[in-house]
């Protein structure tokens, strides 16, 4: 079992800031993409709280293990 030292929780933590800014942004398009036509039909409040749903998503995840950070 690997010992878990300051440096492994750095590296925790940056795989997991990735994934969940990743998951933001693929959240977030496919919210945009799925009716609007134009810039003004989006709703950003909408967009902006999928994008922070999945983003949570993605940090609770990764409480789970992630295996970039495993290496």
């Amino acid at each position: 079992m690997k010992r878990k030292t300051k440096r492994n929780w750095i590296a925790w933590a940056r795989a997991a800031g990735l994934r969940a800014v990743r998951t933001f942004a693929e959240a977030m398009l496919a919210y945009i993409g799925t009716g609007a036509l134009v810039l003004g039909d989006v709703c950003w409040s909408g967009a902006l709280s999928a994008g922070a749903l999945g983003a949570v998503s993605a940090l609770l995840l990764a409480l789970a293990g992630l295996p970039e950070a495993d290496s």
